[in-house]
């Protein structure tokens, strides 16, 4: 892979060190030409997050008008949806590749190669204490197809991502969080 980029539609959120984690995704995409990384703080031990992230496999927890077919994204959790299996779908063009119960939930593309690209993406949470936990995203990215066509996918896609991603780890936060403190509501 090129080396990272450091831009802020390429890097968001990140602490130092981050970004040289070991991040399933990139088993999954040899190759890649692009790396974005996303990252949260959130007030929640690593179980909550989890079972959170879990629920991507019911809704995409962003622009639910967008990405969603104007259906919210549920803000209750829907039973079952832990009870993971690789092959599974996961917000509509993911399917589940690999996962590790309360540590890392790792994604690759099925459908909408054609728009997005190749992408394998991991979401992978880290203790910082009892009750607070990071959530750091990985997504990397081949832009296969002719010279123009992933030429605009390159420069369009990371910001898009941003914005789609920091509105799905903020929803993602605050779901996290009530749960887990349920005195702050």
């Amino acid at each position: 892979m090129s080396a990272t980029r450091t831009s802020p539609a390429h890097v968001d959120g990140l602490r130092p060190g981050e970004i040289e984690l070991d991040f399933p995704c990139d088993r999954y995409l040899p190759g890649a030409e692009d790396a974005y990384f996303r990252a949260i703080d959130i007030d929640a031990p690593p179980a909550v997050i989890f079972r959170w992230l879990c629920q991507l496999r019911a809704a995409p927890y962003s622009y639910d008008w967008l990405d969603n077919f104007g259906r919210r994204s549920p803000r209750s959790l829907t039973p079952d949806l832990e009870d993971l299996q690789v092959g599974q779908r996961f917000m509509t063009i993911f399917d589940l590749v690999e996962y590790e119960p309360d540590v890392q939930i790792t994604l690759l593309i099925r459908r909408l190669q054609r728009l997005f690209g190749l992408v394998a993406s991991t979401y992978l949470i880290r203790a910082r204490g009892p009750r607070r936990s990071r959530l750091i995203v990985k997504l990397v990215v081949r832009h296969p197809g002719g010279r123009v066509e992933s030429r605009l996918r390159a420069r369009l896609l990371p910001h898009g991502d941003l914005v789609m991603m920091r509105k799905q780890l903020r929803t993602l936060k605050l779901l996290s969080e009530e749960q887990a403190n349920p005195e702050r509501r």
